[in-house]
Formats: C-alpha cells, structure tokens, sequence
C-alpha cells in the first residue's frame, strides 16, 4: 500500500510540473490582467530560405522551440523567423488587446491570429510598411486584436528583417498600451529636445569663436540624437514617413558617423597631450568610418559588415585618446579626468547595445536604452570638455594679451611718470600726423619746468623725482582725454593734441596747461613753487613732418626762456 501511495504522489508531481510548464507556455488573459510580456511563451522556429507561409507553420507548430539566446533577442541573423504564442483566455480575458512589438527597426512583420487551427486574422507591420497603412500609427509596431474566450487561440507571427531581431513583445489592453506609447514618447522628446538645444549651441560658439572644436562636437550631437530618433521610431513618425533610404540605412548612417565625429573631436580636443601617431590614428579610424558610411549608404556593404565595424572600431577614439587623457590628468588638467568619465560609461553603454544587438545581452528598458542614455551623458560631458578647453584657451590668450600689452607699455612709457617715453610720443604722433588737415589742426607743446635744478640740489634726487610725477599729474588733468603727454627726459614734457579746430582753442589749451603750474607742489615736508615754460607749434600751419613739428615747439620754448619764462610762446614760421 505504502509502495501505491509514493507512486501516486510521484505521478501528481510530474503532473503538476508538466501543468505548470504547460502554463508557464501560455499566455494567460484574464480579468485581473491588463498587460502581459510574450517571451516567456514564445517557441521560435527558422525559416532560412524565407519560403514557409501561415499554413505550413501552424501545421509545423510541433518543430518550434524555445528562443536561444538573451532575453527577448535573436541576434543579427539573416534568416526569417517564426513565433508562436499560445494564449489561454480565462473569464474577464475577452475583448480588445494590443499586439505591440516595440523595436522600431523590424522590416516586414506578419501577424496571424489563430482559432481552434485556422487564421482569423492577418494584419502586414514592420516600416517597410506604408505608415498610413499601420493598424495603430505610432512609433512603434502595434496592431488590437479581438479576442473571444473559448476555442485554442494561438499567435503566429514571421518576422523577415536584415539587422537586429530585437523582439520586446506584448498584450496589453488601451489604457495601459497608451499609458506606455506615452511614457516613451515624452522620454524621446527629451532625449530630441535636449540634442537640438546642445547643437544649437555649439554651432553659435563656433560662430562666434570660431573653434573647430565646436563643429566637431555638433557633427557628434547631431549624428549621436538622429540615431536615436531613427532607432526608437521618431523619425519614420514624424520625419521621413514613407522615405525608404533613410529607413533602410540611417540607423549604419549614423552611428559610423558619430563614431568618425567622436575620433576628430578627441583628436581635437586632446591636441597638446597626443603623439603625433596617436592623432594619425584617430584621424585615420574617422576616414575609416566616413568611407564605410558613404559605402552603406551606396548598398555596397550591409549593416551586419556595420556592426562588425563598430563593434571592433568604435571604441578605437577612446583607446586612442586614453594617453592623452592620463597625461592631462596627471597634471591636475580636469579635462583628462572628465573624458576618462565619458569613455567608461560610453564603453558600457555600446558594449550593452552591442550585446543586445548581437542576441546576447537580454531586452529591458535599461539595456534597450543604454546607447541613448550613454551618449547623452558623453554628449553633456564633452560639452564641459569643449566649454574648459574654451576657458583654457581664453586664459591663454589673455595671458598672452597682458605680457603683449606690458612689455609694449614697458617700451614706450616713461618708468618714472608713467607718462609716454619718446619712442611712445613718436608712434602717436606719427599716427596723429596722418589725420592733420587745416581743418583739423594738431598742436605740439614743449614743456620745461622753472627752477626745477635748484628743487632736485636743495631736496635731493627723491624729492625731485617727486616733483615730476606731481608734475606729470597735472598735465594729465590739464588735456583733453584723447590727448598725448609724455616726458621725453630730464624736466622736459611734451603735450600734443590733435582735432583742434582753430588756433586760438590751442592758444586757450596752452594757457591751461600754464596755469596747471601756479599753485605750490607739496612734497612731503617741503613744499615750493615751480612754474613752467611752454613752446608750441601748430600742423599744419607750422610744419608737417614731425621733426619740423617738434623743432619749431622747441624753439619756441626757448624764446620764451630768454624773454623770461612762465609763459607761453608760439614762434611763426
């Protein structure tokens, strides 16, 4: 008796496992179930020569078998697949459901709604479709289904597509089908909306600073967001409906050629700290990548000789650039930092995406979505890159700006005044010259200090130094502001000021510059009176060359030491 109890209870387990797996194979629709996965249901059978139609696959239903490979992907196989789901449908599982397989990228899709053995229902999808032709038209592949309890209802569907078989299936009721559509549709909106703000403000720094960096980093902005718009069906949606070259090569199109912009923008942007092979190279893998684009998109490769390309290739920029990025990290340069932050997540994320496409890493929204989400983040992080490799620059030319500008000053001031030395009063008065007419005339005063030896013997050398910086001081408040002072050594200055319309307003400018004398010079302790001798000369009236010029106001102004000093002479000519 004991021997028929554990036979007994040894045949209800393997019958309950057999039931379970028996349910495990089935879609089950009931009332309490609003969206369901298919992988788990799905049994998978080859169709290499493409010839097999709906009524030798439901009458091979036995042949097929459980999916090899990852979770909801067959790989880049070229040959045309069948799957077949069975659905069981309980109370409250009636009524309208959604069919979604939602991958973009799929050519020709069959769907065949099976009863008790015979089609009820064939519905054509896949973007080799009219897309005014699809039962729902939205980005992704979606037909309803109406679906009745009773009988055996099973689903037949035959996928023939050339690149990735990434198969993310499911039933869903409206609501929950739209709650999803949705979702996505907002998610690629950002990721669209966010690539076009970047683009457009890398094209407006290029335009303004006119570094090739920022094209380059467009280039890869624009080919990285049309990517994902190809790839996740926005771009058949809304772009180019119905338009069969982008459909059949955007998808190679633009991954080779984000990867092509990638390498020059590394090359670029690692400029200083690269061997010169190294930059050879990254060249090299960008020319590599802009032929193999113009060569898939002429149909001379397909996109199985594609992802071979960037599965090996594609991570060439960032092996490349890894020296140059270890050398500036070294030296405390973040941008070294920053770009080794960029080439970890981007190698994570294509090595994801490669893995999906290849069927061997499995299907959820975070490996579905990696690629996107990893070039998002490369993209916002060579933006920092190109931002500090602006500053950087910036900097340097500033700097560069500053020496140019000191070592000039150091060259034409006076160090003592800081007014213009001599060979700075040259260049201005040569540039003046040439804007001279009569008209327009220019006035050059000749300035000799009175009593300034006795000052600089009784005091001493320091308190005479003073005395000219407080002399050159009230020259300067004394002028007009474009006008020119300089000391061309000793006590002796120098004023020229052009724009004069009259003679008698560079009479009146010589008297202020007499009366900016009268008052006492305080120096520390001591303070004495010291008043100045002033000689000008007029172009052109006077001469028109500088040395004429400059002689004439000289003279001038010794006349008027001889006639008694504190005054202000002009001698004709």
């Amino acid at each position: 008796m004991s021997r028929l109890h554990r036979a007994f209870r040894l045949f209800a387990s393997i019958a309950l496992l057999c039931a379970s797996w028996v349910a495990h194979a089935q879609a089950m629709l009931g009332a309490d179930v609003q969206q369901i996965d298919l992988w788990p249901q799905v049994r998978v059978l080859a169709d290499p020569a493409g010839t097999l139609g709906a009524e030798q696959a439901l009458a091979a239903r036995d042949r097929f078998d459980v999916p090899r490979g990852a979770y909801s992907t067959l790989g880049m196989d070229k040959e045309v697949v069948w799957l077949r789901v069975p659905i069981v449908v309980s109370g409250g599982g009636e009524g309208t459901w959604v069919l979604d397989l939602d991958y973009a990228l799929l050519n020709h899709i069959d769907v065949y709604s099976v009863l008790n053995g015979k089609v009820v229902r064939h519905a054509k999808l896949g973007d080799a479709q009219p897309f005014a032709t699809r039962p729902l038209q939205g980005r992704s592949h979606a037909v309803p289904l109406e679906i009745a309890a009773g009988g055996v209802r099973e689903l037949f569907i035959r996928v023939d597509t050339p690149g990735a078989k990434i198969l993310t299936m499911r039933l869903s009721r409206l609501a929950p089908f739209n709650a999803r559509a949705l979702r996505e549709q907002l998610l690629q909106g950002a990721f669209a909306c966010l690539g076009f703000v970047l683009l457009l403000y890398s094209l407006a720094q290029w335009l303004s600073l006119r570094e090739h960096l920022y094209i380059k980093y467009a280039l890869l902005v624009f080919f990285s967001a049309m990517f994902s718009v190809h790839f996740f069906g926005i771009g058949e949606m809304y772009l180019w409906t119905d338009i069969d070259w982008p459909q059949r090569h955007l998808a190679g199109v633009t991954s080779l050629m984000a990867a092509a912009a990638t390498a020059l923008f590394v090359e670029d942007a690692m400029a200083g700290d690269l061997h010169r092979w190294l930059r050879r190279g990254l060249r090299a893998v960008a020319g590599i990548h802009v032929i193999a684009t113009i060569a898939y998109g002429a149909d001379l490769i397909d996109i199985r000789t594609v992802a071979i390309l960037m599965s090996t290739t594609g991570l060439a920029p960032s092996l490349l650039g890894l020296p140059g990025a270890l050398a500036k990290a070294r030296r405390g340069d973040s941008i070294g930092a920053w770009f080794m932050v960029a080439w970890v997540g981007y190698f994570v994320a294509s090595a994801v995406m490669v893995g999906v496409v290849r069927g061997r890493i499995g299907v959820t929204f975070w490996t579905l979505h990696s690629f996107q989400f990893g070039a998002t983040l490369d993209m916002l992080i060579f933006m920092r890159i190109a931002v500090l490799r602006s500053s950087a620059r910036h900097l340097v030319a500033q700097r560069a700006v500053l020496e140019r500008d000191t070592l000039h000053s150091l060259a034409h001031s006076d160090p003592l005044t800081g007014l213009l030395n001599r060979r700075g009063f040259d260049d201005a008065l040569a540039v003046a010259l040439g804007r001279v007419a009569h008209e327009r005339l220019l006035a050059l005063y000749v300035i000799d200090l009175d009593g300034f030896k006795p000052v600089n013997d009784q005091f001493g050398h320091d308190v005479g130094d003073e005395l000219l910086r407080v002399a050159a001081q009230r020259l300067r408040s004394s002028v007009r502001g474009g006008d020119a002072v300089a000391r061309l050594g000793g006590d002796e200055f120098v004023v020229m000021a052009d724009g004069l319309s009259n003679q008698e307003l560079a009479r009146e400018l010589g008297l202020k510059l007499l009366d900016a004398f009268r008052a006492p010079f305080a120096l520390g302790k001591h303070t004495c009176n010291v008043s100045a001798t002033i000689g000008y000369a007029l172009a052109p009236v006077d001469a028109n060359d500088a040395g004429s010029l400059l002689k004439a106001a000289d003279a001038a102004m010794y006349a008027g030491k001889q006639e008694g000093k504190d005054r202000l002479v002009r001698v004709k000519t």
